[in-house]
């Protein structure tokens, strides 16, 4: 196929014709709303349970990068139907990215189902395991059971979100987690510390608003849902390909799930290699820092969910010059960015940490955490920018393979060694080079696949 062949028509294809610079702003824009939006609940639940004290705080700590890496498998969720939609609605087959883009959605619930289960029943296990102190395990377990047992409704919620990327819907899409984070921040003080009469939970009340503004986000993402091009509807699931179109979906979901969430799970077994070695402030001020590092690094996680549907589309219709153009602007974007919002952390990270505790030793942890983890993030941008392409392009186990070589090969044994001979600079310092190894084998793995091998294009 020629690389700039002409566009397959489909009304709903938006993102196959136009300006690329256009569409990443226009994609990306309302993702960075929506994406603050939502870490912006991680430090709100922060700020309210810091009031609770340090045990409470080093236990949202344990819970953090938990928490992430099950997000993360929504995510997954959103990469599969948002590929499958996109590429369809590419080739012109507006019926295929109706029949697949329901089917993700049920797919999603039984997942969900299934991990919320297999979490309520582990949750124990799994902190012991990460060392968590005994003192501190009923406060981690009010908060884990709610999450668990509502797991579902999260990604139901991110199935709706897929669908919605799929078709380019970035604002209606970005409106969907700025429901859910509302939602989130009138019952953070509500339900955590109390008000107006409603008792405080403590950190349980933490959990009971995450899980409010689930609902909020399914009800909000099922009202954009019917009024696209792509609603869903029960009576299409009998039409459906089941066997073809679940496979299309876990060929993307599952190395993307795996992809996301492995991030999470190395900075897991940081926080375990933090907790054994450095104590629990180095634990509260590198969980602080992970959750300020997350809000920072939005526009970065914003530009990843929004390229999928630009590439996917274009990828579809055959316009492999388009998705090289989009990718180059991106790519750049994650370098002057990622030096820019670092810089700016590092320069006043005393500043950013004294507004989570009065504690002078988790705020020097988390400054020095700033100080030598920062630099990275415009690897770390390159890299999940990398991921949300390739998952696009149908390439997820080449995203997951980065992403694997990423934490065990740089990230879990540098921490394992330095940490031996700096302390928890040592694993801070583990985290920096895992980012700039990542970037640079992200943009060699999107050389490979859209510039080495044209000839694996859209189909």
């Amino acid at each position: 196929m020629p690389a700039d062949s002409p566009p397959r028509k489909s009304a709903a294809a938006k993102l196959a014709t136009g300006s690329i610079p256009g569409h990443l702003v226009s994609q990306t824009l309302p993702m960075m709303v929506g994406g603050a939006a939502l870490m912006s609940v991680g430090i709100i639940d922060a700020y309210f349970v810091g009031q609770l004290g340090a045990d409470a705080l080093a236990a949202i700590s344990f819970i953090f990068p938990v928490t992430v890496a099950l997000s993360s498998l929504g995510v997954g969720v959103i990469a599969g139907i948002s590929s499958v939609v996109s590429r369809a609605l590419g080739q012109g087959d507006e019926d295929l990215a109706r029949r697949r883009g329901n089917m993700g959605i049920v797919l999603a619930a039984i997942f969900g189902i299934v991990v919320g289960l297999g979490l309520y029943t582990g949750r124990h296990a799994l902190f012991r395991l990460m060392q968590a102190d005994e003192a501190i395990l009923p406060l981690i377990d009010a908060y884990m059971a709610p999450f668990a047992l509502f797991f579902p409704l999260l990604l139901v919620s991110m199935g709706v979100n897929g669908c919605l990327r799929g078709q380019g819907l970035a604002k209606r899409s970005s409106s969907v987690l700025l429901a859910l984070a509302v939602a989130n921040w009138i019952l953070d003080p509500l339900f955590i510390t109390g008000a107006f009469g409603v008792p405080g939970m403590g950190i349980a009340g933490a959990a009971w608003a995450t899980v409010g503004g689930w609902m909020v986000a399914v009800l909000i993402g099922f009202f954009f849902l019917q009024r696209s091009a792509l609603p869903f509807s029960p009576t299409t699931l009998p039409q459906c390909d089941w066997k073809r179109g679940s496979g299309a979906i876990a060929r993307v979901a599952g190395p993307a799930a795996f992809s996301n969430s492995i991030n999470p799970i190395g900075l897991s077994v940081l926080t375990g290699f933090l907790a054994a070695s450095a104590g629990e402030a180095a634990v509260a001020g590198f969980g602080t820092g992970g959750r300020l590092q997350s809000f920072a690094v939005v526009p970065l996680l914003s530009l990843s969910a929004s390229i999928g549907a630009i590439v996917g589309q274009n990828w579809g219709a055959g316009h492999l010059g388009r998705v090289r153009q989009a990718l180059l602007w991106a790519g750049g974007f994650c370098i002057a960015y990622g030096l820019g919002i670092g810089a700016l952390l590092v320069a006043f990270r005393e500043t950013f940490a004294g507004i989570f505790t009065d504690d002078p030793a988790v705020i020097a942890q988390m400054s020095d955490y700033l100080l030598i983890a920062a630099w990275g993030y415009a690897g770390y941008g390159v890299l999940i920018m990398a991921n949300g392409a390739l998952n696009a392009l149908d390439f997820a186990g080449n995203a997951l393979v980065q992403s694997l070589a990423r934490v065990l090969l740089v990230m879990v044994p540098a921490a394992w060694w330095l940490g031996a001979r700096w302390g928890a600079s040592g694993i801070y310092a583990a985290e920096l080079a895992a980012n700039l190894f990542g970037g640079a084998i992200a943009a060699a793995m999107l050389w490979w696949v859209v510039w080495r091998r044209p000839s694996a294009g859209a189909s």
